[in-house]
């Protein structure tokens, strides 16, 4: 496996944003994600002495289990200030292997509103 990957997220704060992770071994082969469960935590920095600021959502996909759909919420996007966040998206298998697949920045602007 060739984790983990960066992607920085451009965040409307109060917006549901959704994508799409396809994990690979590193033969090109999906990634199984069976026995596996997901965690998706944004934060103001890395560390374990930094408070969760909120928990996104991640659904392993089935029948096939080789992606996963990772979501912020707007009910939890509200809880995010304008500035700049990092998140970790990790998996963990059923034996307590952990493995982190994505890590990133959130940059959250103000949702824009049309004044009439």
């Amino acid at each position: 496996m060739a984790f983990p990957a960066t992607y920085n997220i451009s965040y409307y704060r109060g917006d549901t944003y959704t994508f799409i992770l396809n994990p690979k071994n590193s033969d090109g082969s999906v990634f199984d994600l069976n026995n596996y469960s997901g965690a998706f935590q944004v934060k103001t920095a890395r560390g374990p002495a930094n408070p969760v600021i909120i928990s996104g959502n991640v659904a392993i996909d089935t029948p096939i289990a080789g992606s996963l759909t990772c979501t912020i919420d707007a009910e939890d996007g509200e809880d995010l200030t304008p500035g700049i966040y990092v998140y970790d998206i990790q998996i963990t298998k059923t034996d307590g292997t952990v493995y982190t697949l994505v890590t990133g920045t959130v940059t959250v602007t103000d949702d824009v509103t049309r004044v009439a």
